[in-house]
């Protein structure tokens, strides 16, 4: 037998082909694996071509490394077809294992045909150098190396079944996967040389007329490492590609949820609530069955908001909408439209249904709240209305939700309401008084006039009480009862609170201007007022404009506001009380207070309710609580006021008990400041 060799490098060269070629193959899979119609198709032929041309190529580097003591040359009839065989087998192999399934069966099955084929293309090759006498074989290594390529074939097809979809760990797996199926390739290759004997005296048919070795290298060394790089870098466009695609699919998404949500909350907001309602509208009419929406507004936040700053109020929104979350059922939806609103969509719900879970929510959301050491309370309000009977569209549903839920403010707030047909004249009324409200401060509408307070008991005035008039362009005079408390809700109190304080002073300059420099101004503070964080330098800031002298201006807050965050409250009027104002509380007798706190409060004038003054002609008992009241007052070192004073039975029997300062209609009705001097009598002016 003809003694043959190998040329070192050009093993360690088919070895690195195989290695490439497998790696190429298995990133070609992918490919097919995560495209699909026409994309997949074209993957799948360019797949073919390339793993079939790698196989292929590193058979006849394979080749080249082989040398005899003859020339060698390869017929290019033989050569094509074993090219062709090649990429028909990696076609195949492709196809299998880009398939949904690939059962036991069918990967035994496949592995062996996949097998046969690299078989009879590596013996196809062999066949092209045309020998004479023929290649004798050694049986059981030309089994062994058809063997081979069986297992091969079927490790290769199922490490590319597992590793085809793309993943950071897929993609370190092919590459240790590719030095593997590299290695048995070129495993399977060797074997079938080492089987392969020449007898002495053989030539070479091919050598004369064939493909001459050396070009073939070239040929095969430049032709394979083009068809890897193209493969791989058209491969790596498609990852790009693809992770560029799946980066823009996910900022959509994110885009889509972000239009959809609310920020804060992460709740749908008002966008995606109105889609869910049409569908609910669609549903319940189609199968004629009720559900109810239910407009949640909570009470108080905005003297929390402005107490404890947009921070704590924001999470005292997160904490609130996760109760409402744990409240509501899976199949419910629950929405946050802005500010302290809210509103749940109960799916199929009875109007017993909805009042049991609107209760749950109002007794939820009263529960004290921890942020930061604090400890905040809330309540809410809530309309109900029920589809169809309140509205048939989502316009109306939510129209009425809304006055609803502010009936059930007006009752008293920590509530629910059903909707009723007459509440729909009252909402209207009070969005178009809100809206007037909130321009009054801009048109000049609103007004101060002033009380006069007589000195006990010779009548001498020593001051005013400022209070507030809305003189609407579209509505007329509008009584306090009626703008006040929606200024409290809407949160309009601070501007316009803040405006009775600078023209009360700017009104208390011109009177000590014009002679009049021991009168006093008294102002009244509201429940969000004294919660603002702005209050102390609005009152300390109107006092410098206007140059007045703190101690003749008093701010007069009721009992139940002083009382209703007693520590809170105790702070800022020490604040304000440092400035030099003095301090009243208002309506004394009504509230709950606490004589602990009503001790430490800094306050240097009580104020009887006038409901006590009314009635003293006719009962001794309103008597002797004013007299117990007048009592602890000066106890506590406090002047005593009076007000709702409408007889002279009433002033003097007050001047006995020992009050300090009168007032009431008796005394001199409110006037504005141009007509208050003209219409009290001389007697009573009490000039500097």
């Amino acid at each position: 037998m003809l003694v043959s060799s190998y040329n070192g490098i050009f093993v360690v060269f088919s070895l690195i082909v195989a290695i490439l070629a497998a790696y190429t193959a298995l990133n070609m899979v992918g490919r097919v694996a995560g495209s699909k119609g026409r994309a997949a198709i074209l993957w799948l032929i360019g797949g073919s071509f390339a793993m079939g041309f790698g196989v292929w190529s590193m058979h006849f580097i394979g080749m080249l490394a082989f040398s005899l003591p003859i020339s060698l040359g390869y017929d290019v009839t033989l050569t094509l077809l074993s090219l062709i065989i090649a990429i028909f087998s990696s076609a195949f192999a492709m196809w299998l294992v880009c398939q949904e399934n690939l059962p036991g069966a069918r990967l035994w099955l496949g592995g062996l045909l996949m097998g046969f084929g690299i078989a009879a293309m590596h013996y196809t090759g062999m066949e092209a150098m045309l020998m004479t006498p023929g290649i004798v074989y050694i049986p059981w290594l030309f089994v062994l190396s058809i063997a081979i390529a069986a297992a091969a074939s079927w490790a290769s097809l199922w490490i590319a079944f597992r590793l085809r979809r793309d993943s950071e760990f897929n993609t370190y797996a092919r590459i240790g996967a590719s030095l593997v199926m590299g290695c048995a390739i070129v495993g399977m290759h060797y074997t079938g040389m080492a089987a392969a004997q020449f007898p002495v005296g053989s030539f070479c048919g091919a050598a004369n007329s064939g493909i001459d070795s050396k070009w073939l290298a070239v040929l095969v060394i430049v032709v394979s490492l083009a068809v890897f790089a193209i493969a791989l870098i058209v491969s790596m466009l498609d990852v790009r590609t693809n992770l560029l695609a799946t980066s823009l699919d996910r900022a959509n998404t994110e885009l889509v949820k972000l239009a959809l949500h609310d920020n804060l909350t992460k709740l749908p907001n008002r966008l995606l609530l109105n889609d869910r309602l049409e569908q609910a509208i669609n549903k319940s009419a189609r199968k004629k069955h009720q559900f109810s929406l239910l407009f949640m507004d909570l009470d108080g936040f905005k003297a929390v908001n402005d107490a404890y700053g947009h921070f704590t109020g924001d999470r005292l929104l997160m904490k609130v909408a996760q109760r409402i979350l744990d409240t509501k059922r899976a199949e419910d939806t629950v929405a946050r439209l802005g500010g302290d609103e809210f509103v749940m969509l109960v799916d199929q719900s009875e109007p017993e249904d909805a009042a049991a879970l609107a209760q749950r929510l109002v007794e939820v959301i009263a529960q004290p709240y921890s942020i930061d050491g604090n400890s905040l309370n809330l309540s809410v309000s809530i309309g109900i209305a029920l589809f169809p009977d309140d509205g048939k569209t989502a316009h109306e549903l939510m129209v009425n939700a809304d006055a609803a839920m502010y009936h059930a403010k007006e009752t008293g707030r920590d509530a629910y309401c059903f909707f009723e047909s007459t509440m729909n004249v009252n909402a209207h009324e009070q969005m178009q008084l809100q809206q007037d409200l909130r321009l009054a401060l801009e048109r000049q509408e609103f007004c101060l006039h002033y009380q006069p307070k007589m000195l006990a008991p010779n009548g001498v005035m020593v001051g005013v009480e400022a209070l507030l008039r809305w003189q609407s362009a579209e509505h007329g005079l509008i009584q306090p009862d009626v703008f006040l408390p929606l200024a409290e809700r809407t949160g309009l109190i601070i501007p316009i609170g803040n405006w009775v304080i600078n023209e009360a002073c700017r009104q208390l300059r011109f009177w000590h201007d014009a002679g009049y420099g021991n009168w006093s101004m008294a102002v009244n503070l509201s429940t969000v007022q004294l919660a603002h964080a702005s209050l102390v330098d609005v009152v300390r800031s109107a006092l410098e404009r206007y140059a007045v002298d703190a101690k003749y201006l008093i701010l007069e807050v009721t009992e139940s506001t002083a009382m209703r965050d007693a520590e809170a409250s105790l702070d800022v009027l020490n604040r304000l009380s440092a400035l030099g104002v003095s301090i009243s509380i208002d309506d004394f007798g009504t509230g709950y207070s606490s004589l602990l706190y009503l001790k430490r409060l800094p306050a240097n004038e009580l104020k009887i309710d006038r409901g006590f003054i009314m009635a003293l002609a006719q009962d001794n008992d309103d008597a002797a609580i004013v007299s117990a009241i007048i009592a602890l007052g000066q106890t506590l070192d406090m002047k005593i006021v009076a007000e709702g004073v409408e007889t002279s039975d009433q002033k003097d029997l007050l001047t006995r008990l020992g009050c300090n300062t009168l007032q009431g209609f008796h005394l001199g009705r409110p006037q504005p400041a141009d007509m208050l001097l003209g219409s009290l009598g001389h007697q009573v002016l009490a000039p500097c």
